[in-house]
This record gives C-alpha cells, sequence and structure tokens, in this order.
C-alpha cells in the first residue's frame, strides 16, 4: 500500500519568534556559558603564549628581590634533556703539565763545549760580589802556581811572556776547570785538522764538523810546547820581536793576527795580567 507523503512547511518566522521567546526566558544561562567559554580561550591564549615565551612569568618575576636585575623566565619548550646533555660541557680531569727538565744537551752545554768563563773576573762591564770574585781568584791563583815554571821555561826557550802564556792557559781552560783541559790536557783550544788521525790522537767535544776536533796530549806540558811551537810559526813569529816584558803589544797582536774572534780578547789577557800580577813572571 502506498504512503502519500505530506510536505512540511517550514515557517522562519515562526521559528525566529519561538527561538526570541526561549532566549528570553533562559538569557542568564546563555550569558553564562558565553562567559565559560570567553574564559576558557583567554586561558588557553595565554597559556599557548607563555609556553612558547612572549610573556614574563608574573610570580617568578615578582619574587625576585627588590634592588637585583630581573631575570629571563621564559622558558622554551623545544629545548630537550638529551639537548641539554649534548650542549653541557664535558667535564675532564684537567690534564698535569708536564714539569719540562733540561734536555741532556742543554744540561751539558758548558761540559760540551771546549771552554767556558765563569771562573774569570773580568773587571770592565761585570758587577761581581766580593765573595764570588774572592772564590775565582782563588781558582785562576791555584792554576798560576800549578803552571808558572812551564811557561817560565817556554818563554826562555821561545822568547814568549810567561804572562801572555799564562793570561791565555787561564781564559782557555776557565782556569783550569774545562773539560778540553781535564780530559785532553789541551790548555790553548788547540784543534786538529787532520783528516787522518790515530786513535787518540783528538776529540769531537760539539758534534758539529770536524773542524771541532780538538788535540789531546797525554800531558799538560805537552799543551804547553804545542803552544810555543804555534806561536813561533809563520802566523804570530813577527811577535818575537816585541821582546817578552811586553805583554800588552803581544796581547794587541795575536788579537791582530787572529788567534781568537772575540773582539775583546786582548783587552782580557790584559786585564786577568794585571789583576794577578802576571808581568812579574816575565822579569827573571
Amino acid at each position: 500500500m502506498l504512503q502519500r507523503f505530506i510536505p512540511l512547511t517550514f515557517d522562519k518566522q515562526q521559528v525566529f519568534t519561538q527561538t526570541s521567546e526561549w532566549a528570553k526566558r533562559n538569557w542568564i544561562k546563555m550569558f553564562g556559558l558565553v562567559l565559560i567559554a570567553y574564559v576558557l580561550v583567554h586561558k588557553d591564549l595565554n597559556l599557548q603564549l607563555n609556553l612558547n615565551g612572549t610573556t614574563p612569568n608574573a610570580y617568578q618575576a615578582s619574587a625576585l628581590p627588590l634592588g637585583e636585575p630581573s631575570m629571563p623566565t621564559a622558558m622554551n619548550t623545544s629545548y630537550s634533556y638529551a639537548e641539554e646533555e649534548k650542549t653541557k660541557p664535558t667535564e675532564t680531569t684537567p690534564k698535569r703539565k708536564k714539569k719540562k727538565t733540561p734536555s741532556s744537551s742543554k744540561k751539558n752545554k758548558d761540559d760540551n763545549i771546549s771552554n767556558t768563563y765563569s771562573n774569570m773576573t773580568y773587571s770592565f762591564g761585570k758587577n761581581e760580589s766580593g765573595k764570588s770574585k774572592t772564590s775565582k781568584r782563588k781558582k785562576q791563583e791555584a792554576y798560576v802556581n800549578r803552571f808558572v815554571d812551564v811557561a817560565q821555561k817556554e818563554m826562555r826557550k821561545y822568547g814568549i811572556p810567561a804572562s801572555i802564556t799564562l793570561a791565555q792557559g787561564l781564559i782557555e781552560t776557565n782556569a783550569g776547570d774545562s773539560r778540553l783541559a781535564k780530559q785532553n790536557n789541551n790548555h790553548f783550544g788547540m784543534k786538529c785538522f787532520s783528516k787522518k788521525c790515530g786513535k787518540g790522537h783528538c776529540a769531537n767535544f760539539t758534534d758539529d764538523s770536524h773542524k771541532d776536533f780538538f788535540r789531546k796530549y797525554k800531558s799538560s806540558w805537552e799543551s804547553y810546547r804545542a803552544h810555543s811551537q804555534l806561536l813561533m810559526g809563520k802566523r804570530y813569529r813577527h811577535l818575537k820581536k816585541l821582546g817578552s816584558e811586553n805583554y800588552k803589544d803581544w796581547a794587541r797582536g795575536l788579537k791582530k793576527a787572529g788567534y781568537a774572534t772575540d773582539k775583546r780578547y786582548a783587552e782580557k789577557l790584559i786585564n786577568i795580567i794585571d789583576e794577578l800580577k802576571l808581568y812579574q813572571f816575565d822579569n827573571e
């Protein structure tokens, strides 16, 4: 059996009227609902703003003591503990710095070269305590007393002032303390230029080149004789004309002839001769 549909009519005016009447009766409820909705929306918005760091935290700001600068309190919600661990500086035990010990080459610097001048007491350009000077002077005098007879014998044979020989020996051996004097009996820095040296003929003290090989002598006397023979060679023999009592001209002549590269070599020889009165051994 077919049912017949009866179209329903929709009266807009009637709906509006009924809605208005309902609103008049329930306006208090509606106001409450709107107020609740407003509070909820505002609270949610404020929470979002705080989480994104756009507004300060009023509680924390007000909790700061008066007179102190306010500190930023916004939270960065994108910051995680994992990232904190990554960015946190790693605590490591500080490495102890190793104490630098002087290298053997530096430690034995004075021992490796043929001579030093720590026992010399040149008066020019040097301020030294009386105690230090006295100690050095004793070493110098001990050296002179040991070799004065040899120096005078060489003077009588070759005409070289004993004062010059002793002064050169003092400077070249550091008053007898140099390794070259103690181990090689070499008192005048005599070098070896031979390319065919026998065993025990010479020794290298600086390991730089063959020019740093120094002669070895069986005794100190041999070293003194080699020194006399050197000064009687072509390069220095003209100094013999100066006589054995003119030590100052001998000192200047040795420097001029190139015995040493030290620019003050002549001054040092004269100075030490005067200080120790070595010139007294030139007169017999």
